[in-house]
Parts: structure tokens; sequence; C-alpha cells
């Protein structure tokens, strides 16, 4: 711990570990078993729970709880983790909480933005450069892709699962799941377009952004059943690998929720 810069005022339990070049700022709580790899800063205030484990790297504001028990009615105390890897950001106030079910966990990748006041409750699956902004509440079970952005506000339905690149524009509600490249918003959520910028961004040559496009119009603007559009995008498009990616999300997804509808469609929502 001689490498580790501890502030007089926080508490750490003698089980956690530090790595090199920790910060520990005033009034932290680390507690029992949690690991925090090189060169992370946990700030004021922040509390980590048991049994957590952080990568290298990373940064919590002032405020920030990871490990917290989980928001279900049926938890009874059991042992279950949060484990999170290298490289993000946590805003002011942002909590974790952990695994509900003995055993279980709370997975949150690398290099992820997780603004202020974020929520992020038990089982969620998050990838790797996601962005999640200020006030937004993910309930149980969520997953989340690499580099998908969920605007300010926006609340996500438990077991939603968000595709690679999907967007969330701000104060959504989304109860139904995104696909990949698509970009929703509203209450309920509905799909708008691709989320054509962060495709550029992300450096997507414009044969696939094309046969995305076409695909987009299969799905949502034909009018066409999901298993019947699928079907159309397997025999015409199932070529180009970006959209074999939508169309195996579908596929892998809950039946009973299925996915965001067309913002032009009528309904009694």
């Amino acid at each position: 711990m001689s490498d580790v810069t501890v502030h007089p005022t926080a508490l750490i339990d003698p089980t956690a570990e530090l790595g090199r070049g920790v910060v520990v700022g005033p009034y932290a709580v680390v507690g029992a078993g949690v690991q925090i790899g090189e060169d992370s800063q946990v700030g004021a205030h922040a509390v980590i729970g048991a049994d957590v484990t952080i990568g290298r790297e990373n940064v919590l504001g002032a405020g920030v709880v990871l490990g917290c028990r989980p928001q279900h009615r049926s938890y009874q105390g059991e042992r279950s983790f949060v484990m999170i890897g290298d490289h993000n950001i946590f805003g002011e106030y942002a909590t974790v909480s952990r695994g509900y079910g003995d055993g279980t966990g709370t997975e949150i990748g690398s290099d992820n933005y997780i603004m202020s006041y974020v929520r992020v409750d038990h089982n969620c699956r998050i990838g790797n450069s996601v962005t999640l902004t200020s006030g937004a509440g993910l309930g149980g079970y969520v997953s989340i892709e690499d580099l998908a952005y969920v605007g300010g506000n926006a609340g996500i339905h438990q077991f939603v699962r968000i595709g690679r690149l999907g967007m969330v524009g701000a104060v959504s509600l989304v109860r139904q799941d995104i696909p990949p490249y698509v970009l929703v918003a509203g209450v309920p959520a509905r799909a708008h377009s691709l989320n054509v910028v962060g495709l550029r961004r992300a450096d997507v040559p414009p044969q696939h952004r094309t046969a995305l496009k076409r695909a987009f119009t299969v799905l949502f603007r034909s009018g066409l059943a999901v298993p019947t559009a699928l079907d159309r995008l397997e025999a015409d498009l199932s070529d180009d690998p970006y959209v074999s990616q939508v169309i195996a999300f579908i596929r892998a997804g809950s039946h009973e929720r299925g996915i965001v509808r067309w913002a032009g469609e009528k309904s009694s929502d």
C-alpha cells in the first residue's frame, strides 16, 4: 500500500486490495473483498460495497456508489458481485447495484462514460465505450452493447437490450429492444432513423451504411411483420456483416418483448 494515497478520513476494509497509484478521497468507504486496479481514483464520499472488482484507471466522482443493494423486493442479502473493467468514468452520485441472486453479478466493460446520477440496477450487462448520460436509469437485466448511447433522464425497462451503436434520445421510455445502429426517441421510444452520426464516427464504410439503410426500411417502414422482414433481409442483405449483426440480434431476442416500432406507425400507446 506504499504507492497508494488514502485520505485519513476514508474507511478501507483490511481485506480490500488497492493497486499501485490508487487515490482514495475524503470520507470514501471501501468494503470487504474489494479490488481496485492501478491508478484508479475514488472521489470524496464514494462508497464501494463488498465484493466489487474494479480494473485499472477508473475515475469515480464524488458520492458514487458501486455494489449497493439491488432494487428487488425478493433480495435476501445473498452474496453477489459487481465487475468493472478499465478506463471508465463515473460521474457524481452514479450508482451501480450488485447482482440479484446468489453468485450473480452486474458487469460493466471498459472505456465507458457513466455520467452523474445514472442508475445501473442489478444484473445489467454494459459493454465497452458506452455513454450513459446524466439521470438515465437502467432496470434490472438490461443489456447494452458496445458504443451505444443513452440520453439524459431516459428510462430503460428491465430485460431490454440495446444493440451496438444504438442511440436513445433524452427523456425517452424504452420498453422494447433496440436493434444495432438504430436511433430511437419518445414515450414510448420509437425508431426514427439509423444512428447516422454514430456510424460515421465509428468509421463504418459507406457501402455498409447503405446496406443498413435498406435494412432499416425493410424492418421499420415496409409494413412487413418482423419475421417476414427478417426473412427478406436474410435473402437480400445477409452478405453484409453489419446487417447480419442486426438479424442475429433480433433473432436472439424475446418474442414477447420484441423490437421498437416505427415512429410513423399509428398506435394506441
